[in-house]
């Protein structure tokens, strides 16, 4: 399903990002980063919260929009009730509405904010996420206090808070179109190869985007999806070619092999993953460079693999689905 918007911008982002983000080659475009994943907190899910709302309040005061500016908060994350979400949202009082694609949560977040003011209904909305590398790890895989060895194919769960100004104030840099993707089943069952997961449901996100819209990807300057990794973003570039006839190759690129130095930081093995990895390059380094006009039209194809421990140790398959949003600038 394949919408396009008349009357929805993009004001601003910010984001949040934690210390294996600070040490990567985005660094420069985070508006904040704290070097202990603890930041002050007793815990990692109270860490967590803390970074998801400093994303919302530093947006706020990127955008100098007073609270009660705000119509709407959509936010999202990994932990059980997406309670990070919650308890960061109760700090602004802000009318809330909850989400879950996992990591393909922050797109999500902004389809329905765009289409509720493309509707009309209201003016403003943020889109919100986070995710914390401990938290998120210690629920859907294996206790991080065991200290298990994971394979190459392992991604690495980012850890920050992003959040994004959605408005009818044309800032130059329009929300064109989404699609909404569909939950996809390759009889995966590997929690350490999201890769493999996730992008049969990238590619078919994109190609249907593509065909509801008449497009090829030579009509974007990038086609970026979320947290595939090295290997992932390898079987997307294949799997469109050989199951669309769509070559992708020259027009793409991947967030989780974009937030981390993959040559000097080991642990994060085949790249990035989590919520907030796709937000903190999209918010910070593609933002930026759609200001500059350095790119003028993005597909951002956010992707996310929906499963729990309890199915997964009951053998099921891992179920997987993404979600695209064209930004395009217009002035």
């Amino acid at each position: 399903m394949t919408f396009q918007y008349r009357n929805v911008f993009v004001e601003d982002a910010s984001t949040i990002a934690g210390p294996y983000e600070a040490e990567g080659p985005l660094k420069k475009y985070f508006d904040k980063t704290f070097d202990n994943l603890y930041h002050g907190e007793k815990t990692w899910e109270t860490a967590e919260v803390k970074v998801l709302a400093d994303s919302i309040d530093t947006l706020l005061k990127k955008t100098k929009r007073k609270q009660e500016e705000i119509d709407l908060i959509i936010s999202g994350d990994l932990l059980n009730q997406i309670t990070s979400s919650c308890y960061s949202a109760e700090k602004f009082g802000f009318p809330f509405l909850g989400i879950y694609s996992a990591c393909a949560t922050s797109i999500e977040g902004m389809i329905i904010g765009s289409s509720l003011i493309d509707g009309g209904k209201i003016k403003t909305a943020i889109a919100a996420t986070s995710s914390h590398n401990m938290s998120s790890e210690k629920q859907f895989r294996n206790p991080t206090e065991y200290g298990a060895p994971k394979p190459k194919t392992a991604t690495f769960t980012a850890t920050g808070g992003a959040s994004i100004l959605l408005s009818t104030e044309n800032s130059g840099i329009k929300v064109e179109s989404s699609t909404i993707g569909r939950i996809m089943d390759y009889n995966q069952t590997d929690p350490f190869n999201m890769g493999a997961v996730m992008a049969p449901a990238a590619a078919d996100t994109i190609y249907r985007h593509l065909e509801d819209l008449n497009r090829s990807p030579d009509y974007y300057d990038l086609i970026l999806t979320g947290d595939l990794g090295m290997y992932g973003k390898e079987i997307l570039i294949d799997f469109m070619k050989k199951e669309y006839g769509i070559d992708i190759k020259d027009k793409y690129n991947d967030c989780g092999t974009m937030l981390y130095d993959l040559e000097r930081q080991k642990e994060v093995q085949a790249g990035g993953s989590g919520p907030v990895c796709s937000a903190l390059v999209n918010y910070s380094l593609i933002l930026k460079m759609l200001k500059e006009k350095k790119l003028k039209k993005v597909l951002l194809v956010a992707t996310g693999a929906l499963f729990s421990p309890t199915f997964v140790y009951q053998h099921e398959n891992i179920l997987s689905i993404a979600h695209a949003i064209s930004l395009e600038v217009i002035k």
